[in-house]
C-alpha cells in the first residue's frame, strides 16, 4: 500500500511575488507612495512599536495602499484581544513571513534551495489598526511636523554616511570605479523630497561596493536582467531609508521603463523579490549604522 502524498506547503515566495506583480502590472510601485497619512511616511510597525523589515515592509505597504488603510500599526488577532481591542467581523488580514529553521525529518520541505539555506519562510496573519476596534486610546494619531527648506535630519543622516557625494551636472549616479556618488544641485529638483529620494537611491548603490556590503554590482545595460536586479535593490533600499527618515519616495521620470524591466525579472524568478528586499534591508541598515549615536 502506497503512502499518502505529503500535503503541499503553500509557497510564500510565489504568494509575495504575485502580490507585488499585481501592482507592477498596472503601473503601480507599492513602495513609492505616502499611504500612511497619520504622520510622516514610515515603515509598518508591530503592536509594540517595532518596525517590520525586508519583504514584510513591501507586502504591508501594498496591502495598505490597496485597502486604503491610513494607520501604520499591524498586529495579530490574539494581540488585538490581549491589548483590549477586537478585529472587526469580516475583516481579512495580511500575510507576513519569518524565517524558521528546518527541523530534521521535515518531509514537507522538498525544495533543495530551501534545504541548503537551512530555513524556510513561515506565514502568519496580521491586521491593520484601521481594522481593529477599541484601541484608539492606546494608538493616538501622529501629527506631521513642519520642516525647513532643507530637511535638517535628512542632511545630517546622509552626511554621516561618509560617502563621497559630489554635486554638479544634470545626472544622478553612483560610479563604482571611483566610489563616488554624483548628484545634480539641490535647486535642480522639483522639491526637496525628490532630492533626498534620489540621493537615498544612489547611496544604496554605494553600499554595494566591495569594501562595504560587497554586492554584485555587475553593470549590464539598461533593461537587461543584471541591471534590473541591482536597480530594484536600490529602489527598495531607498524606499526603506525614506520611510525611516519620514520622507516620500518620489516617482522617477523613467517610472514605466523600470517597471517593465522589473516585471521580466520577477516573472522569471519568484524568489527574487524576497532576495532583493533582504539586500535592500542590509543596505538601509548599513547606512543607519553609520549614524552617530544620539
Amino acid at each position: 500500500m502506497s503512502r499518502p502524498a505529503a500535503p503541499v506547503r503553500p509557497d510564500p515566495y510565489a504568494a509575495i511575488t504575485a502580490l507585488i506583480l499585481a501592482d507592477l502590472e498596472i503601473g503601480v510601485r507599492p513602495w513609492t507612495r505616502p499611504w500612511m497619512t497619520e504622520g510622516p511616511t514610515s515603515r509598518p510597525l508591530r503592536h509594540d512599536g517595532q518596525p517590520y523589515h525586508g519583504v514584510n515592509v513591501l507586502t504591508l505597504w501594498a496591502r495598505a495602499a490597496r485597502c486604503g488603510y491610513a494607520r501604520r500599526v499591524w498586529m495579530t488577532f490574539r494581540q488585538a484581544i490581549a491589548l483590549g481591542g477586537a478585529v472587526r467581523k469580516g475583516e481579512r488580514g495580511a500575510p507576513v513571513v519569518y524565517a524558521a529553521p528546518i527541523e530534521p525529518g521535515d518531509e514537507m520541505i522538498d525544495d533543495q534551495q530551501t534545504r541548503r539555506s537551512g530555513s524556510f519562510l513561515k506565514r502568519y496573519t496580521v491586521f491593520n489598526l484601521d481594522q481593529i476596534e477599541g484601541l484608539d486610546d492606546r494608538y493616538p494619531p501622529l501629527v506631521r511636523p513642519a520642516v525647513a527648506e532643507r530637511i535638517d535630519h535628512a542632511e545630517r543622516y546622509f552626511t554621516a554616511t561618509g560617502a563621497d557625494i559630489r554635486t554638479g551636472g544634470d545626472a544622478a549616479f553612483y560610479r563604482p570605479d571611483a566610489d563616488t556618488v554624483h548628484m545634480p544641485p539641490f535647486e535642480a529638483f522639483p522639491d526637496r523630497q525628490a532630492y533626498y529620494a534620489v540621493l537615498a537611491h544612489e547611496l544604496v548603490h554605494w553600499t554595494g561596493h566591495s569594501s562595504r556590503l560587497d554586492r554584485d554590482l555587475t553593470h549590464g545595460r539598461f533593461g537587461d536582467e543584471a541591471y534590473a536586479r541591482e536597480e530594484l535593490v536600490a529602489e527598495l533600499g531607498a524606499a526603506f531609508v525614506c520611510a525611516d527618515l519620514g520622507l516620500t519616495l518620489e516617482t522617477r521620470p523613467d517610472h514605466a521603463a523600470y517597471i517593465a524591466s522589473w516585471l521580466r525579472v520577477l516573472r522569471n524568478d519568484t524568489r527574487f523579490i524576497v532576495a532583493a528586499a533582504a539586500h535592500a534591508e542590509r543596505a538601509a541598515r548599513f547606512l543607519a549604522d553609520r549614524q552617530a549615536p544620539s
